[in-house]
């Protein structure tokens, strides 16, 4: 058992942590006494939190004790895992995995790397070194499943994948929320802990909240109005709020008139959507649209904010544009109020360099080899996957590597890529579970406990709802033979670099950082490497992009400015105030400009033409339309195997409207089946009228019911997978981003169920 870093382990003591279980970022209060957790509570104290605390926060204690999880490396042998050293292990990825690349290729290794890897600094920081020592081409991550179309869009407007405006909820007097439910996830792309309480804020003052959906979510539930909309068909009522702003001349462009390029291009390229031709596709009355449209031009201080509903369709990447045109064109681009860039103190391109402009982003630089899907941000579509798995051919998959992912879950047709998976030469996954992806892995590397490593978030400072700085020191010190993982990610590099498995870790880590520092910092690069160098791994990088970013301390320059023993000092963190404009100086466009009209973008509206001339066929008596939906005690697949979170009523339900409950002959609590794309689950049947008619609402991240998974707690109460029903072949051909929403499928009762 680890013991605490105090020495008078006899006495109870706090520390403070980061929670990196969800975006929100809560800052924690953990209570241990002799190297056990005692509790968990939310930080009074923290400068962005503020004491906020969700279930998944205390939910640590559970996966720090989780018999289930993970503390030495597995092999498997004779398709049995057994336990192993460290020595082992690697012993058996140097005998099998660097012949694979020698013979067939660098294409021949194909990495994933899964969602919970963006709360591992170890992780974050070591991967783009990975990914240089494979070479190879066939990258996957889940930001095809939840989030590139945001990221594509950004790239494309403001010129950098992560410059992401987010909604200044706290100064706000309208805020048109779509496909979100942050009461849930607390901002998605957009870490706002407490959004419940900043929403009752909002009506407090005389605010207004207003939800489309096609569920009346627990978001829904407490805005001033909410209105269902099909599935799918968020691109319909963009357009038409679109047309209005123009078509009444409500277009005000505000402060961020100066820094705009496209406006006429935009208004020509929309001019055919009226809010009367749209509003059958969308199932919202064209009356409505437009007063939709005028509210949001008519407030003061305004925002539209629109996730991974509107993400996970194949025009997620026209919907993220058009929801940020809304607010460019209503004059709430970057003004408080409004939607706003967050201003990181680290690891942010748009603070860094140049300012104002810049090479701007590209994507399609090659292609999947199957299909002919485009690379986006140099990854490609998880969707495709299997197929390359399965495919022969140069360049074919032979190997994989995982990196806490779970695709066999969380993307659809898991069936195809469990299949796939069982097929491979080799597989190696790092990950703190046998779950239903690293089941088939062939040596599992564990991850620490999130309370024995350092915490510092990479990447969700970028989508603040106000600016902070943080950092946590581990609670627990890990066994000693058990390494963090930024050094079990150099060994790897090391092993894929042909220096063996045994490399020296410390020498590796000195020898690539100084390398990048002078790469990038230039004249400055010796004074960074001088300056740092009492450090090794992940705090090495954090120092040098706490004072060389724009709060820093200059090395020295500075007094006043940050380092990371200043930010270790500070328990709750260091407020760095409310968002600011920024334009220009946060674009990295080519142009400089904000760039409304990008080629690709109105190109792709002739899918919407050739859509709208479709027309539109009824239903059969038993088709639906399955959408999923988020749960507070839930958000990755292994969270289900907590006992704190899962504790209570099953949540792995099929939401049925009453109307169609009666029709198809389902009762509350009894079974059906969903069928689709030739495959069938099975769910529990819960009768809600808070899901539109027409549409059946499953959670995500279930089906824990696949042999060899080991996690005894989830299994209990498996659940069906949701993606199983969902189609491989489909996806956003602008970003590669999963269909994962509106899904046609045949819903039956069984028997007991009427």
């Amino acid at each position: 058992m680890p013991t605490a870093i105090p020495a008078a382990l006899s006495d109870e003591q706090i520390a403070h942590r980061i929670c990196p279980l969800c975006e929100a970022c809560c800052g924690l209060e953990v209570r241990h006494r002799n190297g056990q957790v005692v509790s968990i509570r939310g930080h009074e104290q923290d400068v962005f939190s503020r004491g906020y605390i969700c279930p998944k926060g205390a939910s640590l204690k559970d996966l720090h004790e989780d018999p289930d999880r993970l503390r030495t490396p597995l092999i498997k042998r004779d398709g049995q895992f057994v336990q192993a050293t460290w020595d082992e292990a690697f012993a058996e990825i140097e005998r099998r995995l660097p012949r694979i690349k020698a013979a067939q290729g660098n294409d021949a290794i194909g990495i994933a790397i899964g969602n919970p890897s963006a709360h591992k600094i170890g992780l974050m920081l070591n991967f783009p070194r990975l990914l240089k020592a494979l070479g190879t081409g066939n990258f996957f991550s889940a930001s095809t499943l939840d989030q590139m179309p945001k990221q594509l869009q950004a790239g494309l407007m403001f010129g950098n994948w992560l410059s992401i405006p987010v909604p200044d909820i706290e100064r706000t007097d309208f805020m048109l929320l779509i496909g979100g439910n942050p009461m849930v996830s607390n901002g998605s792309m957009w870490t706002g802990p407490d959004v419940r309480g900043k929403a009752k804020a909002l009506r407090e003052r005389g605010g207004k909240l207003v939800v489309i959906d096609p569920r009346r979510s627990e978001t829904a539930a407490v805005a001033n109005a909410h209105h269902f909309i099909r599935p799918g068909a968020d691109v319909y009522l963009l357009l038409a709020m679109v047309h209005t702003l123009f078509d009444e001349n409500l277009v005000k462009l505000g402060s961020a008139a100066p820094h705009l390029q496209g406006l006429a291009e935009v208004k020509a390229a929309t001019a055919a959507y009226s809010a009367e031709a749209m509003a059958p596709r969308c199932g919202i009355e064209s009356v409505t649209l437009r007063e939709l449209a005028r509210e949001l031009a008519q407030a003061k201080r305004a925002v539209v904010y629109g996730r991974i509903g509107t993400c996970t369709q194949s025009f997620g990447t026209l919907n993220s544009w058009l929801i940020e045109l809304l607010n460019v064109l209503t004059g709430n681009l970057d003004q408080p109020g409004g939607a706003m860039f967050a201003k990181s103190a680290t690891f942010a391109a748009n603070t860094a360099g140049p300012s104002g402009v810049g090479k701007g982003v590209s994507t399609g630089r090659r292609k999947s080899r199957v299909s002919g899907a485009p690379e986006v941000m140099g990854e490609l579509p998880m969707n495709c996957l299997a197929e390359e798995i399965e495919t022969p051919g140069v360049g074919q998959i032979k190997a994989m590597i995982t990196i806490a992912a779970n695709p066999v879950l969380s993307a659809p047709n898991g069936a195809r890529i469990s299949r796939a998976l069982e097929s491979l030469d080799f597989m190696l996954s790092l990950d703190i579970y046998v779950n239903e992806t690293t089941r088939h892995a062939d040596v599992i590397l564990p991850g620490l406990s999130p309370l024995e490593e350092m915490h510092f978030d990479v990447p969700f400072p970028q989508f603040g709802y106000r600016n902070a700085v943080r950092v946590s020191q581990p609670v627990f010190i890990p066994d000693a033979d058990h390494p963090h993982e930024w050094k079990t990610m150099l060994r790897l590099v090391g092993l894929l670099q042909g220096k063996g498995a045994n490399v020296d870790v410390l020498a590796s880590d000195a020898e690539l950082f100084e390398g990048e520092v002078r790469k990038t910092l230039g004249e400055d690069a010796e004074q960074a490497i001088a300056a740092t160098r009492h450090l090794r791994g992940p705090a090495r990088f954090v120092e040098l992009s706490l004072r060389t970013g724009p709060y820093g301390d200059k090395f020295g320059r500075d007094a006043e400015g940050l380092t990371l023993t200043k930010v270790s000092d500070t328990p709750g963190g260091i407020d760095l105030g409310a968002l600011k404009p920024r334009l220009p100086e946060v674009l990295r466009t080519p142009s400089g400009k904000v760039e409304l009209a990008p080629p690709q973008l109105l190109q792709d509206l002739k899918r919407v033409d050739i859509e709208l001339a479709k027309p539109q066929v009824a239903d059969g008596p038993t088709s639906m339309q399955i959408i999923g939906r988020r749960q507070v005690r839930s958000g990755n697949s292994w969270m289900h195997n907590l006992p704190v979170l899962a504790k209570g009523p099953f949540r792995c339900t099929a939401l049925v409207h009453p109307e169609d409950a009666q029709r198809l002959g389902l009762t509350d609590g009894g079974l059906a089946q969903f069928s689709a794309q030739g495959q069938i689950i099975q769910a529990q049947i819960q009768i809600s009228d808070e899901v539109m008619s027409g549409v059946v609402s499953l959670p995500h991240g279930w089906g824990h019911d696949l042999p060899g998974a080991r996690q005894q707690l989830a299994a209990q109460r498996p659940g069906a997978n949701l993606n199983a029903l969902l189609s491989d072949r489909v996806w956003d051909p602008l970003s590669g981003n999963a269909v994962l929403s509106g899904g046609a499928i045949t819903v039956t009762a069984l028997n007991g169920s009427n």
